[in-house]
């Protein structure tokens, strides 16, 4: 990421923060030079008193300063890792396409070979194999995001690994989702990996994953549903708190981060967990 805009901000604030605590360092220095060496009534003196009035200033602004660059650049860190993250998920999904593209002449001269040689059903079968993995991918490429398409084909995949069943409902290919792509991808992977953990917990055939991305008249919204085990209510009044956590353990941030990230875009978000169902909506506004 070398010269990116974040990287660029990121040096601007360190040099700031520098140049403020240097500041800070040699006016405490002349302080003390004064306190030690100074005359006696060195305090009665007006130029000695605005001198130290001028110090506390200095300190207490770069203090604050100092605070306020130290959090923007920890965010500013943070969004280019979760951006990272996105391209790479990009990535991940091209090398797929990109190999279903290259296998598909490949399929289609063994599918001929095979018809030639009257194996209809052998034929058939392979042509259900083939189907069957071009799905897995092409089920998942229904939004007008990449990277979001990327994500969902990756978390899907591992749903599968672990004997999840996924049912996928796309009633919206969110052409006008404002939000950031990488800032939903953020959003729905905390979501889905917490879905995944907590059918993790229960047996192989009654896990399910359920998604669904939608929109109304003024608002892109989706949908996450596991059959894992029903939240507490006593947790799930408190579930969107920093710390808060279901399991013994883990930071519990992720829901946190999901619900600033989508109320710093004007959304929100929700939950209910009753009936082996645990389901978490979230929204944001809608673009012209």
């Amino acid at each position: 990421m070398r010269g990116t805009k974040h990287e660029l901000e990121v040096r601007k604030a360190t040099l700031f923060t520098v140049t403020i605590n240097s500041m800070q360092v040699l006016m405490s220095v002349v302080i003390l030079l004064l306190v030690i060496f100074g005359e006696k009534s060195w305090w009665q003196r007006s130029e000695m008193r605005l001198l130290a009035v001028l110090a506390t200033v200095i300190v207490g602004a770069g203090a604050a300063l100092d605070i306020r660059d130290v959090l923007q650049s920890r965010q500013l860190i943070e969004q280019v890792d979760d951006m990272s993250d996105t391209v790479k998920d990009i990535e991940k999904l091209n090398v797929t396409l990109r190999a279903q593209r290259h296998d598909f002449l490949n399929h289609l001269q063994v599918v001929y070979s095979l018809m030639e040689m009257g194996e209809y059903e052998e034929a058939n079968a392979y042509i259900e194999r083939v189907y069957g993995d071009i799905s897995a991918v092409s089920r998942v490429m229904k939004t007008a995001s990449p990277a979001v398409n990327a994500l969902l084909q990756l978390k899907i995949a591992a749903a599968e690994e672990q004997g999840i069943s996924v049912h996928l409902t796309f009633r919206s290919d969110w052409q006008r989702l404002t939000m950031p792509a990488w800032e939903m991808c953020k959003v729905l992977s905390n979501l889905l990996d917490n879905a995944l953990d907590a059918l993790g917990e229960i047996p192989r055939e009654e896990r399910q994953l359920s998604l669904t991305l939608s929109e109304d008249l003024h608002t892109c919204r989706f949908s996450v549903s596991n059959t894992g085990p029903v939240i507490p209510p006593d947790k799930l009044e408190h579930i969107f708190q920093a710390g808060m956590t279901t399991k013994g353990d883990g930071h519990g941030m992720g829901l946190f981060i999901v619900q600033k990230t989508l109320e710093k875009y004007g959304g929100g978000v929700s939950v209910t967990s009753a009936d082996s169902v645990t389901t978490f909506e979230g929204w944001v506004p809608k673009g012209e």
